[in-house]
């Protein structure tokens, strides 16, 4: 075989070789059911914005089964983008695998997800704690066996009963709702490039203040 064919193949051999070894500084994970009755519920915000975030830096997600999500990479590789197929209250299935077969560590984890201790549009970062009922949270902490992952928590207000959680996480924003938060998913833009950047005190800081 003529040497430079070879040396054409090697090439190609180690850069697929790479593509599949990608050596991640984040990967941000947005929790949400799957299926299109569940786009732009109070439960599928998490999701819903790292969609809408992922459209200025990627073309495209592609369904990866041993994640048992879709992703995409940007940032030269650099940043992991996941949506889990699963449903919210199994995703640790998800997040348990990306940390079994990557180079990621649980602290370069971004969970995002809706909260209900927060009012409509309130945004928090947090780098570690409990899940604080959220059914999310709590199998990923369950199935990890540590919480010291990062956590963008998107407020979706609270019912007023706890009997009416499990219905009103499941439906869809009012108008004036909309409205607020459609100007926080602004807030988090302004602020998105710290968090890439590993700024995340620098974001907390600038999210946080009012």
């Amino acid at each position: 075989m003529n040497l430079e064919i070879m040396h054409l193949q090697n090439l190609l051999a180690i850069k697929k070789l790479k593509s599949h070894s990608s050596v991640y500084k984040l990967c941000i994970i947005g929790l949400g059911n799957p299926g299109s009755k569940y786009n732009n519920t109070r439960h599928n915000i998490g999701k819903d914005w790292l969609l809408n975030l992922s459209k200025s830096f990627i073309e495209e997600f592609k369904n990866k089964s041993r994640f048992e999500a879709d992703v995409a990479e940007s940032h030269n590789g650099n940043i992991l983008w996941v949506v889990p197929d699963n449903y919210v209250n199994n995703s640790g299935k998800t997040v348990i695998k990306i940390l079994k077969k990557t180079n990621l560590k649980i602290t370069d984890i971004l969970i995002m997800h809706d909260d209900l201790d927060l009012d409509i549009g309130e945004l928090r970062l947090k780098e570690d704690g409990g899940h604080g009922g959220h059914n999310g949270l709590r199998d990923i902490i369950s199935k990890l066996g540590d919480y010291n992952f990062k956590r963008l928590r998107i407020g979706i207000g609270h019912p007023g009963s706890k009997s009416e959680v499990t219905n009103w996480v499941l439906t869809k924003f009012s108008l004036n709702e909309k409205k607020i938060i459609e100007d926080s998913f602004i807030k988090l833009e302004n602020i998105f490039e710290l968090i890439l950047n590993n700024k995340f005190e620098s974001a907390q800081k600038t999210l946080h203040t009012k």
